[in-house]
């Protein structure tokens, strides 16, 4: 199960799974591209480890991944409670 977390400025969403029995958590990065129709990676948390990076450029990348860092620990806090809208109980 992924659940939604937000939309960037650059139309970037991001979302999130449960976290895994290991403790894992995976975040994926998803843009739209006209000529591409989308980029996208993952990211593993809690090691910020990337993978599966298509189209994204090191800037952007480096972006995604400074804006995950400040957010980890709500992914993190979610990713047990069944996303944003059942932790936050709306």
């Amino acid at each position: 199960m992924m659940y939604p977390f937000v939309t960037l400025d650059d139309s970037a969403e991001i979302v999130h799974s449960e976290m895994k029995p290991d403790g894992q958590v995976k975040v994926y990065v998803e843009k739209p591209d006209e000529t591409d129709c989308f980029h996208h990676a993952t990211c593993w948390l809690p090691k910020y480890r990337w993978e599966e990076i298509h189209g994204f450029t090191d800037a952007e990348l480096a972006r995604y991944d400074e804006f995950i860092r400040s957010v980890a620990h709500l992914i993190l806090e979610f990713s047990q409670k069944g996303g944003f809208e059942n932790a936050s109980g709306f």
